[in-house]
């Protein structure tokens, strides 16, 4: 949405506007700084400004959707559960602006630690990871890979997603945060795009769907009804994506090279148990999220 054509609209309308729109959203339980801090994406207002209401007095205000449009959309959010980022078209994560829709999982900032687990990764292995290639597995907007990118930059980053309308999203990002050159996406199933890497890679990192199958009508209905089910269902116990990379991953990595991916809280043990299984792996290890909860798996394939 934030690609519509710039239009304006006077201080004092947009004024009524937020003051309706205020009340509708704590009538309807919705915090109002989310309405004020989709106005500072569509409209380009400072914070500031907003709370001092200075912008009443302004002729005109550019603003990516007609009020109407901005309107209709923000009554979805109260009434559909419509997420606030998918109205904007954006959301931000680590160091990055990027561009979200309705195709592509909204990344959450539990979700940047995987890049600070890569980089320990990379440290703790026997041999030199930073300048291979790392594969981003189910990369959705692609914000695991411009992550990689960003802290890995001699890497060659490959972000792979079955959802063409995901790589779309991805390739998009990634040009306009100046990774084209850096980052190639790939249309298909996790390792089918990437066979030319076999016993190559330096790293997997991977946030997969692992929402159990008969959860997902349960989770938030922001999540539920909006965000692609395709990026949250992990099959009935919802390790199906996880233990399928735990299976597969030895034929792509290196020695030495990175096994790394996020988990529903509960799941970490029982992938750690799977990875010591598959006795392709060593220095396996859990780690938790700024929460507490046991979030991510890691391990390196076996020398």
């Amino acid at each position: 949405m934030n690609q519509k054509l710039r239009r304006f609209v006077s201080g004092e309308e947009l004024w009524q506007w937020r003051k309706t729109a205020q009340k509708a959203a704590i009538a309807a339980k919705v915090s109002p700084s989310e309405l004020d801090w989709l106005l500072q994406e569509v409209a380009g207002l400072e914070r500031l400004t907003l709370c001092l209401e200075s912008f009443r007095d302004l002729p005109q205000i550019p603003i990516q959707l007609e009020i109407e449009e901005l309107d209709r959309l923000w009554q979805r959010r109260l009434s559909e559960f419509l997420p606030v980022q998918y109205i904007a078209g954006v959301v931000y994560w680590r160091n990055f602006k990027l561009a979200v829709s309705p195709a592509v999982l909204i990344p959450r900032p539990e979700t940047e630690q995987l890049i600070d687990l890569a980089v320990m990764a990379a440290k703790n292995s026997s041999i030199s990871l930073e300048q291979g290639h790392w594969a981003d597995l189910g990369t959705g907007s692609g914000a695991i890979s411009l992550g990689l990118a960003e802290i890995f930059p001699q890497a060659k980053i490959h972000g792979v997603d079955c959802s063409s309308a995901a790589i779309e999203i991805a390739r998009k990002n990634s040009l306009l945060l100046g990774f084209g050159s850096r980052i190639k996406f790939y249309q298909g199933f996790w390792w089918e795009p990437l066979a030319l890497f076999k016993g190559k890679l330096s790293g997997m990192v991977s946030n997969p769907p692992y929402i159990p199958s008969a959860l997902v009508a349960k989770l938030q209905p922001e999540v539920a009804q909006h965000e692609p089910r395709l990026a949250l269902d992990g099959g009935d116990d919802g390790i199906d994506c996880l233990r399928y990379l735990v299976e597969t991953a030895p034929d792509y990595l290196l020695p030495g090279g990175v096994w790394l991916a996020e988990t529903m809280a509960g799941q970490a043990e029982i992938v750690a148990s799977l990875l010591h299984d598959r006795k392709s792996y060593t220095n396996i290890s859990i780690h938790t999220d700024l929460a507490g909860i046991e979030r991510f798996v890691l391990a390196l394939k076996i020398n």
